[in-house]
């Protein structure tokens, strides 16, 4: 394949540079890790070779500017790796084929994933009937009269992205087909929009009090201390790592500031400036993630544009998503043996604490799959009964929006396959143990957030990065100095680190989602956003971890991490307007 430039070279450079520097490091099993034997068996056998997957799917996304392609490579690469035994390649190949599909299946078949894409689509369905009944050209009329600036539009997609804080899929799904117009009408970047909408997605559900990724920070928490033979309140010590997380208030803290000074630099500068002189919001070779029938959807002739069409669909999906989410959870608490949280519930079913440990055991792929379903529904019997559509065209609308959702469908098959392979062949256990050395106690809190950055960059996981790491690095902190506020600054790391890959790696669903929800070029969104991300990422551990590390104080570490944050958009970022 013809490399269409010198930076496909670099990438190439910065794959081989890492697998053979790496390869240096001496392939050994942590002690006490809990590991499958076949899994170890995988490590001891290929090394550093088990990075080949994730990082080849990761590099050959950017070369070919192909998602599909690059991940189906990815996993094909792995699972070759687990069926190759002698040497018989052609063999390994075949069996490696037929695996790749059984990972695909398998994939559709666990009941997260299953209800992760049928969520997608159905939420699609719901944006398709929206839009059809004029509820979105309202919506983005109405927010254009607040919105009348590409600061002001930014500032109001952000704010946005808060609100819906309970859930990272909901936010990437919700606010960027609302707000799409508007930002298009005001020549902002489908770029700059995919990051506005990454940016508010896993940071923020992953430090909101009550979110669905509480209960799992809860849990990875909780079993790390257990295992060092200590008791604590695992969510008093959660919100006790919120200031620690450096990266994601960082992060949401660059987008506003960004917004305010209309400043950028890097591959967002050329987009934005590109949006801005010549209206166009993507490039004219954008494969924009999500189907020319949703894009091109109109409103149905003769409609009257109504707020309110849109507002209540979306509400009953929000309200739903919410309600929904201590439902699921109180009946999961019920049917389980949690005594304590099953008297907490029956005693005190609307407390904080209640409503907080709800949310963490609900299943976030049912509800919002269900209501998505519920929503659409309304959509339907609003848009019939306004007599904006029969009920036939009704049906025919939502099914087109589904259709609009099938390549992502197709995208997150794959994604969940590669982080399978990654699983089976270990490759997050040989990262944690060659990178992992003696250190000084202050620079641990930094390995740890780098080493989740990469893990989790590698994988596009999140929480598998978490499970990982979280059994090793509390254990260490301990060892290092048991002191409870150094161990708080550590558990943080595991937990920033972890979302540095969720929010900007090619092969995360949520950055898939995001792309998805802002009808971006993929890697165009992925290739603006880097940059941004390990500004942040730098910051975070210059201004960050090594000065909390070395015992400083939050509140002032905080308040210069954001200063200096400020300081480098407007020293390194250029005004958007400008033409050099």
């Amino acid at each position: 394949m013809k490399l269409r430039s010198n930076k496909h070279l670099l990438w190439l450079f910065f794959l081989f540079a890492i697998v053979f520097t790496l390869g240096e490091a001496e392939t050994v099993m942590a002690a006490g890790t809990d590991i499958p034997p076949e899994v170890a068996a995988m490590v001891e056998k290929y090394g550093v070779f088990t990075l080949v997957p994730p990082l080849l799917a990761i590099v050959l996304a950017f070369i070919t500017k192909n998602v599909i392609f690059s991940l189906f490579l990815g996993v094909l690469s792995g699972t070759f790796m687990l069926e190759l035994n002698g040497a018989n390649v052609f063999a390994a190949l075949g069996k490696g084929f037929l695996l790749l599909i059984g990972k695909a299946l398998a994939s559709l078949a666990d009941p997260w994933d299953a209800g992760i894409i049928l969520q997608v689509m159905a939420i699609g369905g719901v944006i398709a009937l929206i839009t059809r009944m004029g509820g979105a050209k309202a919506i983005a009329e109405a927010l254009a009269k607040r919105a009348t600036t590409p600061r002001s539009s930014q500032i109001v997609t952000w704010l946005m992205g808060l609100i819906i804080f309970f859930d990272d899929y909901a936010n990437s799904l919700i606010v960027g087909p609302i707000m799409r117009p508007v930002n298009d009408a005001l020549r902002i970047s489908r770029e700059k929009l995919a990051f506005i909408i990454d940016a508010t997605a896993a940071p923020i559900a992953g430090i909101a009090l009550i979110s669905t990724w509480v209960g799992y920070e809860i849990g990875v928490i909780k079993d790390a201390f257990d295992s060092i033979g200590m008791t604590v309140n695992a969510y008093a010590l959660f919100v006790q790592t919120i200031p620690y997380r450096f990266y994601n208030i960082l992060l949401l803290a660059f987008v506003v500031l960004s917004a305010l000074m209309l400043r950028d630099f890097g591959p967002m500068l050329k987009a934005e400036r590109r949006a801005r002189e010549t209206g166009k919001v993507m490039a004219d070779d954008a494969k924009p993630m999500i189907s020319v029938e949703t894009t091109a959807l109109e409103p149905a002739p003769g409609a009257k544009l109504n707020i309110w069409n849109a507002l209540i669909p979306l509400l009953v999906l929000i309200i739903g998503a919410v309600g929904g989410f201590y439902y699921n959870g109180y009946n999961a608490i019920m049917a389980g043996e949690d005594k304590a949280l099953i008297n907490l519930l029956t005693a005190a079913p609307l407390s904080f604490k209640a409503i907080q440990e709800a949310f963490g055991n609900a299943d976030a792929s049912v509800v919002l799959f269900q209501a998505a379903i519920l929503a659409g529904i309304v959509a339907i019997i609003m848009g019939v009964w306004q007599k904006i559509f029969s009920l036939g065209e009704a049906i025919d609308t939502w099914v087109q929006g589904i259709k609009s959702m099938v390549i992502t469908g197709v995208i997150l098959l794959l994604a969940w396959s590669i982080s399978s392979v990654i699983k089976d062949l270990g490759t997050a256990h040989w990262l944690t143990n060659a990178l992992k050395d003696s250190i000084p106690a202050f620079i641990l809190p930094t390995v740890i957030f780098v080493l989740g950055a990469v893990i989790s960059f590698a994988t596009g996981t999140s929480y598998g990065t978490m499970g990982i790491l979280m059994p090793l690095a509390v254990p260490l902190a301990y060892a290092l100095s048991p002191d409870m506020g150094y161990m708080i600054v550590c558990t943080s790391a595991v937990l920033t680190g972890a979302i540095f890959g969720d929010h900007c790696s090619p092969i995360s669903d949520t950055t898939i989602l995001s792309s998805m929800g802002a009808a971006c070029d993929h890697i165009a969104h992925v290739n603006t956003q880097l940059w941004y991300a390990i500004t942040v990422a730098l910051v975070t551990i210059i201004f960050g971890y090594i000065p909390a590390g070395l015992g400083l104080s939050i509140w002032l570490v905080l308040p210069i991490s954001i200063l200096v944050i400020a300081l480098v958009i407007r020293f390194i970022g250029k005004p958007v307007e400008a033409v050099e």
